[in-house]
């Protein structure tokens, strides 16, 4: 198959709405595309521009064009894929498929309901959602790949800035600048040792035969896994924590239970699948202790006294960060928060922890928040925490002083989709493409589909 290619959030759009509705081909389904080698249904479209309806996304242009030249820029990226060997970190994707699933149940109320909802049965919308996030990851390296050596320098931003038109400047939403302070309250010692009982008993129900592993696991795990029975798919080594790889990569027997394994994420029994080369599958069940009403009062008490003695001066803020904090991501940059999206330290109310920006929402520059409980979600678990907000930016028109990042990033996008645009308009040209009488007449997005 010869080829052609772009950056296309269009084609993880037309995958997600793929998911809700069977595609029914037969032998009578019109082909109305064939890109390469491969076809595009009529069926294939009518199912994508249905749920897209279903769903109020919304179309610029006729969908029996868009639809169809968007598939078809997907199947360009990757069979480009294929040609770099690019390949999608498994274990990574099943994460996210785990926790989109769990994410329906919980808007849903039940696996029965997202059965009803997306009218096929749950682990055939699984498989279909791990298709189309490994694809979605698998275009996104290849327009990285094609992209790397874009980089803005001042100059050209401030270029970029005095060409755009005074409409095309965007409307800034105020933003905010904070740091945080964050503790694990002190579990029981007893309360560990109630769950390291519960995964050992565990452990002897398995080796003994008298239990599935994957069945305990669905049964009592404590993350996404437990959907699959606590499989976590082929990876490698450096997929996993150290504590944890390690155990994982040292089984053998697949009919034994490994040790219990702790982790920052809780404690951990594990269950060899099989090996491939340097990955390895596993099962694993996962406990994580509960911490008590009584500790998390103390630790908010402990966090609310520190506060005091920084607000009286005794020091800053962000050397308590540094020597209190436990959390990782910001005790050793003076407890500043950074958007994960932006890679900036600024966000929008929206994009912070819910708890944080209760607290933010009514305090001013210099503030410090008293002590609060919060939800560590990548951890599964509850911490104690205090803010200070250390700048507002109103709401304003982007400007060079204040917002060079966004402008930079800006910059780059679009030198980026230019990139991309004439890449796969290329591609186009090297590739056998047949549109078929009726899917023609077209004003498409890219130029050489039609010979």
């Amino acid at each position: 198959m010869k080829l052609r290619n772009v950056m296309i959030p269009a084609a993880a759009c037309v995958a997600l709405c793929a998911i809700a509705a069977p595609v029914k081909r037969n032998v009578v389904d019109e082909v109305a595309w064939i890109v390469g080698d491969e076809p595009i249904f009529r069926s294939e479209i009518e199912d994508q521009y249905a749920q897209m309806r279903s769903e109020r996304t919304p179309i610029v242009g006729d969908p029996y064009c868009v639809i169809p030249e968007r598939i078809a820029v997907e199947k360009l990226y990757l069979h480009q894929a294929k040609i770099d060997t690019v390949e999608a970190p498994e274990g990574q994707v099943q994460s996210s498929v785990d926790k989109r699933m769990g994410d329906f149940i919980n808007g849903l109320g039940s696996r029965e309901k997202v059965e009803e909802y997306f009218r096929k049965p749950f682990a055939q919308l699984r498989e279909q959602l791990l298709e189309m996030m490994r694809n979605n990851y698998i275009i996104e390296q290849v327009q990285n790949n094609l992209t790397k050596d874009v980089k803005a320098t001042p100059n050209d931003v401030r270029k970029y800035f005095s060409t755009l038109a005074e409409d095309s400047i965007p409307y800034v939403p105020m933003q905010v600048e904070a740091q945080i302070i964050s503790i694990n309250p002190v579990i029981p010692a007893q309360e560990i040792e109630d769950v390291k009982a519960r995964l050992r008993d565990y452990a002897d129900r398995v080796n003994r035969g008298e239990s599935e592993f994957s069945t305990l696991a669905i049964m009592y795990s404590e993350d996404g896994s437990a959907m699959q029975g606590g499989e976590l798919g082929y990876q490698p080594r450096s997929a996993w924590v150290p504590e944890f790889a390690n155990v994982a990569f040292n089984l053998n027997d697949p009919k034994k239970v490994s040790r219990i394994v702790e982790t920052e994420y809780g404690y951990h029994i594990i269950q060899l699948i099989d090996k491939r080369g340097d990955q390895v599958n596993v099962r694993h069940i996962i406990l994580t202790p509960k911490v008590s009403e009584k500790d998390l009062k103390e630790a908010t008490v402990r966090l609310d006294s520190l506060r005091k003695e920084i607000v009286a001066g005794k020091f800053p803020f962000e050397e308590a960060a540094r020597f209190v904090s436990q959390d990782k991501d910001t005790k050793n940059n003076k407890g500043i928060m950074v958007n994960q999206m932006s890679g900036s330290p600024r966000f929008e109310m929206q994009d912070l922890p819910p708890e944080v920006a209760r607290r933010i929402e009514l305090m001013q520059p210099g503030d410090i928040s008293e002590a609060f409980i919060m939800k560590d979600t990548k951890r599964n678990k509850d911490i104690v925490a205090i803010v200070k907000l250390t700048n507002r930016v109103p709401g304003h028109k982007a400007n060079l002083s204040d917002d060079y990042n966004m402008i930079k990033q800006m910059y780059e996008a679009q030198h980026k989709n230019e990139i991309l645009k004439e890449w796969v308009e290329k591609k186009i040209k090297d590739t056998y493409v047949k549109i078929a009488d009726g899917w023609q007449n077209c004003d498409f997005q890219y130029d050489g589909w039609i010979k």
